[in-house]
């Protein structure tokens, strides 16, 4: 007997934050291990849309709410009139009357039904404008197979027909056109002729990003720290990294390799400013014998490396791109954290107060890595060891 496959999709709060890390530029495989799903998933999803961040629809002020077809569903049960029915929610009787005549008359009207189909039917996609004028169309058309970018051809109609808005058109316009075929303007074809290639829309920070990671000033690779902090025998190097949320939220997270003890620092933003001087701060709670290195990955935001070393006297080593295992203590911690702050979540709503509480709930857990002692415990026994 073939074993039925349940296809598990994503709850809004995850495609929330799937398109909030397209828009950020992250790839795809990197959003898939985040949701724990193959980036062909991710693709698929993305494909829908072209690779634009779909605009949240919202109903009208004068719509039906489903409250409203309820309260129809049961005055039409009562056996109300339909004057009666429109007196109660302040509606025009003909609106009442309408709703009920186009969802199956008194004896078959729903609710959900109704409500779902008025939600469906409120669908009325706006024409394009490369679809309304084909001389537009065709000078578009004409302009890409002749290699010109959006961008270029968007510029060029401005200033041929500068009195001519019929003739006008922007390059987001175009390239929408290109990847959401549902338009039906452009051609899939003529993708071909942009100078990426690519087969959907990216995000506008994904080459910005990439240019800057792995390109940190003066940073030092991971393969230049001393051996003594790989085999975790010697107390006071610490891995570190961000974990993100939605509406641009932030928590910064710190382990330390021998003993696991966590440490997390609220941040308002992600700006290495913010960043550096929040590790600086919480590297003055402890002896200077247990802080001193720190591992970070490639991220910008602790551009500012030689400030926090310089004010610390705490060494610096950056991961080699998309090599997180060479942060793995810090990589399952943030997993363990997830626990108190699931994806989709806004981080901003914690306050340090809490995020104090969550860690040290984690270093009073008993970890079988540590022999079931607590990072706590081994921490304060290095603690009494440096005093």
């Amino acid at each position: 007997m073939k074993k039925k496959y349940i296809r598990v999709g994503f709850t809004q709060a995850q495609k929330n934050e799937l398109w909030e890390r397209w828009r950020r530029g992250e790839q795809m495989k990197s959003i898939g291990r985040e949701f724990g799903k193959p980036s062909s998933s991710i693709f698929k999803h993305i494909r829908s849309t072209g690779g634009f961040t779909p605009v949240p629809r919202r109903r009208g002020p004068l719509a039906l709410s489903l409250a409203e077809r309820e309260e129809i569903s049961r005055g039409v049960v009562a056996g109300q009139s339909i004057r009666s029915i429109a007196a109660t929610l302040r509606r025009a009787a003909s609106t009442i009357s309408r709703e009920i005549a186009r969802n199956g008359g008194a004896s078959r009207y729903r609710a959900a039904a109704a409500d779902k189909r008025a939600w469906k039917q409120a669908l009325r996609p706006k024409l394009c404008k490369l679809v309304l004028y084909d001389p537009l169309r065709q000078a578009v058309i004409l302009k890409l197979q002749r290699h010109w970018s959006p961008q270029q051809i968007a510029g060029w109609l401005k200033r041929t027909y500068p009195k001519r808005e019929a003739m006008q058109v922007s390059h987001e316009t175009i390239y929408k056109s290109l990847y959401v075929q549902a338009r039906g303007a452009l051609k899939k074809e003529l993708q071909q002729y942009l100078r990426t290639k690519r087969q959907l829309r990216g995000s506008r920070h994904v080459v910005k990003d990439k240019d800057r990671r792995g390109k940190i000033r003066d940073a030092v690779s991971i393969s230049e720290r001393p051996a003594s902090v790989e085999d975790r025998a010697v107390p006071g190097h610490w891995e570190g990294d961000l974990i993100c949320g939605p509406n641009h939220s932030f928590i910064a997270t710190l382990v330390e390799r021998h003993s696991r003890y966590v440490m997390l620092a609220k941040l308002s933003d992600r700006k290495t400013e913010t960043v550096v001087n929040a590790l600086i701060k919480h590297s003055r709670k402890l002896p200077n014998e247990l802080y001193k290195s720190l591992t970070w990955d490639r991220g910008h935001e602790l551009a500012e490396h030689k400030r926090f070393t310089m004010e610390t006297n705490i060494d610096v080593y950056f991961c080699d791109p998309q090599s997180p295992w060479q942060r793995g203590t810090n990589e399952n911690t943030n997993r363990l954290l997830r626990q108190y702050f699931p994806k989709g979540t806004d981080l901003s709503v914690h306050s340090q107060a809490e995020l104090n509480a969550v860690d040290r709930e984690l270093n009073e857990r008993p970890r079988k890595t540590l022999e079931y002692e607590t990072p706590a415990e081994r921490f304060s026994q290095c603690v009494a060891t440096t005093s």
